[in-house]
């Protein structure tokens, strides 16, 4: 896993979206030449697999502590690098499929709707996920204030706030924080499942100003913002906070 994100998480990873106003192409020949594109780069993505609703994927071995994995979807195309070794590294998947989507599936800018990066930080814990965030990340705020009620238990706290980057409001970024509680277990007590909290940052580029640069270059440049975001605001104050508040139930 890249280094700096050891520490504040059990698993990161980069993914990018790509989301079309036209349905993508599903194919046979079209679908299995744009795969094969893929494998021949990446050898070790050999799990190819056709869902129920229509989308097709392919993967590495999940078991793996690292591993890719690319998903075409009626209008969008996903991808995802877990547990990279840095940043650039997780970027090569990327890249090659903005690079290849042109050509492979006949794909033209014009009916890009937008291109998420998205950071995203997967952490461990047995126990009232909704509690753990409530205690880190609102103990002063007001928003909290139903938790002074006698007897309150939290059950459903998931902050989600988004800003724009940019005058024109089409680079945009959002922090989302996921948590996995159900009222069941906090009825019961019962939390033998090993859900995890996660922390998203992405960054949401719209495609309305129809830019001229390649996807892959401003898909570059969204991670580098979206890195430093994160060393700057998501880990010192979301991740480590979380993370601690974590350590001292452990």
């Amino acid at each position: 896993m890249y280094l700096p994100f050891s520490s504040v998480c059990d698993d990161f990873y980069v993914n990018m979206r790509l989301a079309t106003q036209l349905s993508l192409p599903h194919n046979r020949e079209v679908v299995l030449h744009f795969f094969e594109r893929i494998q021949r780069q990446f050898p070790e993505m050999t799990r190819f697999r056709k869902y129920d609703n229509g989308d097709l994927s392919i993967e590495e071995n999940r078991d793996n502590d690292a591993y890719r994995w690319v998903t075409l979807e009626s209008r969008r195309l996903c991808a995802g690098h877990v547990n990279p070794e840095s940043i650039e590294e997780s970027l090569k998947l990327h890249s090659l499929l903005l690079q290849q989507v042109p050509y492979d599936l006949g794909f033209s800018a014009i009916e890009v709707d937008y291109l998420d990066v998205l950071f995203g930080f997967d952490l461990s814990f047995r126990g009232n996920h909704d509690e753990i965030i409530a205690e880190s990340l609102l103990r002063d705020s007001p928003l909290a204030c139903l938790l002074d009620e006698g007897g309150a238990k939290a059950v459903d706290i998931q902050p989600s706030i988004t800003v724009a980057l940019t005058e024109d409001c089409r680079l945009q970024a959002r922090i989302d924080v996921v948590t996995r509680t159900n009222s069941y277990q906090v009825r019961t007590g019962d939390y033998s499942s090993n859900d995890v909290i996660s922390v998203y940052l992405i960054l949401r580029r719209y495609w309305g100003d129809r830019p001229k640069d390649p996807m892959e270059k401003i898909m570059a440049q969204m991670a580098e913002r979206g890195e430093q975001l994160c060393m700057s605001h998501v880990i010192p104050r979301v991740l480590k906070p979380i993370s601690a508040i974590i350590a001292s139930r452990s």
